[in-house]
């Protein structure tokens, strides 16, 4: 294995604990957010959003997604009813629209640097979340400039 050429400088403690803790913060909303997008997607494409497609549709257990619906629920996300599927509330449908926005954005840029459509979009899921509104901000910039 080679040696780094170069000596690691490490940042000072609290920027690097803040660079931590915002990732953290990300992974943790983008289950979230996640759901979020996909409940209004089904909503929006079938009329219903069962806890069941949702499970089927984000590759987890079904047990995982009542979990997550449980907590988009107590955030006050969400709704469900009985036999009738999950409904997000009107803060659900902003978190969906802006976490739908983000997405976008990344992707639009993904694909004008060079990256196939499907790697953009595949990409982009992960990139979405940890996106700084900085960062966001320079993108869109960057796309009226394309």
């Amino acid at each position: 294995m080679a040696a780094n050429p170069l000596p690691a400088v490490l940042p000072a403690e609290p920027t690097q604990a803040r660079r931590f803790g915002k990732t953290r913060a990300a992974q943790s909303s983008a289950t979230l957010e996640d759901y979020a997008e996909l409940i209004d997607d089904l909503l929006t494409s079938t009329g219903s959003a069962r806890p069941t497609d949702i499970a089927r549709r984000l590759g987890v257990s079904h047990a995982t997604a009542i979990k997550t619906i449980g907590r988009l629920k107590r955030e006050g996300l969400a709704t469900s009813l009985p036999y009738r599927g999950v409904f997000l509330t009107e803060a659900g449908s902003r978190l969906a629209a802006k976490s739908r926005e983000r997405h976008r954005v990344v992707v639009e840029v993904l694909i004008a640097i060079g990256v196939p459509r499907e790697a953009a979009e595949e990409d982009a899921e992960g990139m979405e979340h940890h996106i700084s509104p900085a960062t966001l901000a320079a993108f869109r910039a960057f796309l009226k400039q394309a």
